[in-house]
């Protein structure tokens, strides 16, 4: 528990039997529930996790590789059912510090926010330590998303450390795109139902971890993620009012103020 909160981290993992250990190790003792989702690995990773002794944790399956949205969406689904105040996600790969983690979940705590992104560009290390390449992919990314979500302050939309509250969880649901583009999908899915989003400074690791994310298998994909995510934003903000569309029957109690903001960057 932390200052009071029940806290979940739901850990997707594929094909990191080399260390999953090492992540799960790392996550900080105050948190609850550990749901780590194995999402069709072909290595040692179940055998590993299903070995460790830490409390709480929670190994699921998947009988096939079905992408990492999907193993997270798995992973929130058991976090509701446990009954969680706040769920986390963090990599099995151990490419979140999990330092930044109380950062990463005191504004929902506070109820300052509905869901809190990391944001690796806020962190001195990441010009020195991000490849080139995804530099330049999470650059345009970012900016496209600002767009097609409406929430125009964030950045770094592809990071994956992230916490989100309950009663957001439950306003979204737990089934959203399966594969590399489901950051902005669930972007988008929190500004339909009028979430509140912000972001904090993380640290950026990068310690060889070799990435899945190729440009010519998630060009496709992710484009048709960001422009359906615009049109969903265009009909609940514009088309949908206009025509006299019912009110999203899940938004959240403060739907008509939608924020997305920054908190501060920690001392140097």
């Amino acid at each position: 528990m932390y200052r009071g909160c029940t806290v979940a981290v739901v850990m997707p993992a594929y094909n990191v039997g080399d260390r999953i250990a090492g992540a799960v190790a790392a996550v900080p003792a105050f948190v609850d529930q550990l749901v780590v989702v194995d999402d069709g690995s072909t290595d040692e990773t179940s055998a590993v996790a299903s070995r460790l002794p830490r409390p709480g944790l929670i190994l699921l399956r998947h009988p096939v590789n079905s992408g990492v949205g999907a193993a997270i969406g798995t992973g929130y689904a058991e976090a509701l059912r446990q009954g969680v105040a706040v769920v986390a996600v963090m990599a099995g790969d151990g490419q979140m510090d999990p330092a930044d983690l109380p950062r990463v979940i005191d504004p929902l705590v506070d109820e300052k926010a509905d869901y809190v992104k990391g944001n690796r560009f806020r962190h001195r290390d990441v010009w020195r330590v991000m490849p080139k390449d995804r530099l330049v992919g999470n650059i345009l990314l970012s900016l496209c998303t600002r767009i097609t979500s409406g929430y125009l302050r964030l950045f770094d939309s592809q990071c994956g450390f992230t916490a989100i509250s309950r009663r957001a969880l439950r306003a979204i649901g737990c089934r959203f795109f399966a594969r590399y583009g489901y950051p902005n999908d669930v972007l988008a899915r929190l500004r339909a139902v009028g979430a509140r989003v912000c972001e904090v400074p993380v640290r950026p690791i990068y310690d060889g971890q070799r990435s899945g994310i190729r440009p010519w298998t998630v060009l496709y994909p992710i484009s048709f993620v960001l422009l359906r995510s615009l049109l969903r934003r265009v009909w609940h903000q514009h088309l949908g009012p206009l025509l006299g569309a019912r009110e999203e029957p899940r938004c959240l109690p403060h739907a008509n103020r939608a924020a997305d903001h920054l908190l501060p960057a920690p001392p140097p």
